[in-house]
C-alpha cells in the first residue's frame, strides 16, 4: 500500500492505459479492420466491398471494385447479396459510423464474415490506398 501512496501517478497511468486498451479491444471485437487487413482480405480471400455512402459521396471516390448500396437501401437489397453470405464482406462509409450500422444489418441477416473498415474511406485514403472515381 505504501508503494501506491508514493507512486499514485504510475497507478493512475496504468489504470487509464488499461481502460483505453479494454475499450479499443471491445470496439475492435465488432469486426473492425484496418486498411491493410482489408487489402489482405480483398487480395487473398476475394472479399467483396460494399460502400454504404450516398450516391454523391460514392461518385467522389470509392474503393476499387466497391459495390454501391446506400445504407438506407441495404435491408431491401439483401437478396442481391445472398450469394456472398459465406464470403468476407467489407463495408465502408466515409469514417466508419454508417458502415458499422450496415455490419449489424448483415450480421442479423446471417452473413458470417462481416467486417467494418475502421476509419472508412478517410483512413483508406490516409493509408495511401487507391481510390476510384469510376461508376460501378
Amino acid at each position: 500500500m505504501e508503494f501506491l501512496q508514493h507512486n499514485w501517478y504510475w497507478a493512475a497511468l496504468a489504470l487509464v492505459s488499461g481502460s483505453l486498451l479494454l475499450a479499443t479491444s471491445l470496439r475492435g471485437g465488432r469486426g473492425g479492420i484496418s486498411p491493410a487487413q482489408a487489402t489482405h482480405l480483398i487480395n487473398r480471400e476475394d472479399a467483396i466491398v460494399i460502400d454504404v455512402r450516398e450516391a454523391a459521396e460514392y461518385a467522389g471516390g470509392h474503393l476499387l471494385n466497391a459495390r454501391h448500396i446506400p445504407l438506407a437501401d441495404l435491408p431491401n437489397r439483401l437478396a442481391d447479396l445472398e450469394k456472398f453470405k459465406d464470403k468476407p464482406v467489407i463495408l465502408n462509409c466515409q469514417t466508419g459510423g454508417r458502415s458499422s450500422s450496415a455490419c449489424d444489418v448483415l450480421r442479423k441477416a446471417g452473413f458470417s464474415r462481416v467486417h467494418n473498415l475502421e476509419g472508412g474511406l478517410a483512413a483508406w485514403s490516409e493509408a495511401g490506398m487507391p481510390v476510384s472515381k469510376k461508376k460501378k
